[in-house]
């Protein structure tokens, strides 16, 4: 639903409904979203009080449900809730705590190709590491023959692999912005930001995990758990391709 060009832009935020639900409804900024929340059971409470305004009904002086009122999108626009009215639990004075995140329905996605791309693209890494069996040589440098070893020993796959290590670094933080920017579309309210992405992505991936599983219960934990095995089989397969490569040093080395 998009609302009318106005003088002054409505920050996002909860607000009534203007279907009349009784539900609050997230405004994004420029149009109101699929994401709807039952405020707590004190803001009903605070109706009964004197001289308090209900929370769902405007107050006095204020514009009705039917009418565009100062600082409103339009004539659909409820009367605007007061700053920290709908935060959560009663609040002091002056602290400011973002809105709890809504639970996205069971019918919406939370898996995407940009998400296992960022899990799996060190899987690249692995392969180029496996394939490089470098040959050790020792090469007689200077009057006294001093013993080093053959630069020729770094063949290609190995200058494969320090590339592809930076390449995938760049492609994983792309990945992650896609990935966000999905996940907002999809109607997930403040996803793990990407650029958490340029820690590492192993950062992202669990931080992303974690937001999308509260808002999607029971989902959303498949890449941590994928990533958790990818790094055991990059520990044992590290480990084992270092013993070779100290054995075929140690007997390329005099004795």
């Amino acid at each position: 639903m998009t609302v009318p060009q106005h003088n002054t832009p409505t920050p996002p935020g909860w607000y009534p409904d203007p279907s009349s639900s009784g539900q609050l409804r997230w405004w994004d900024g420029n149009a109101w979203t699929g994401n709807a929340w039952n405020p707590p059971a004190q803001a009903g409470a605070g109706q009964a009080g004197g001289g308090q305004a209900g929370p769902a009904q405007p107050g006095a002086g204020q514009a009705g449900a039917g009418q565009a009122g100062p600082g409103q999108p339009g004539a659909a626009w409820p009367a605007a809730a007061r700053p920290g009215q709908y935060g959560g639990p009663p609040q002091y004075a002056g602290s400011v705590q973002p809105a709890p995140r809504p639970e996205i329905s069971r019918g919406t996605p939370v898996y995407n190709p940009f998400i296992w791309l960022v899990t799996l693209l060190p899987v690249i890494t692995l392969i180029i590491l496996l394939l490089w069996n470098p040959v050790f040589h020792l090469r007689y440098v200077g009057a006294r023959r001093v013993p080093t070893l053959d630069p020729s020993a770094f063949s290609v796959p190995y200058f494969l692999l320090v590339i592809s290590g930076w390449l995938i670094y760049g492609v994983s933080v792309l990945l992650s912005y896609l990935d966000w920017q999905k996940l907002q579309r999809d109607g997930v309210v403040r996803p793990f930001h990407w650029a958490w992405a340029f820690l590492g992505a192993g950062v992202y991936v669990v931080g992303r995990s974690v937001i999308v599983h509260k808002v999607a219960p029971q989902r959303g934990l498949a890449p941590v758990w994928a990533l958790i095995g990818l790094t055991a089989l990059s520990l044992i397969l590290v480990s084992v391709k270092a013993s070779m490569i100290i054995s075929t040093i140690a007997k390329a080395l005099p004795m």
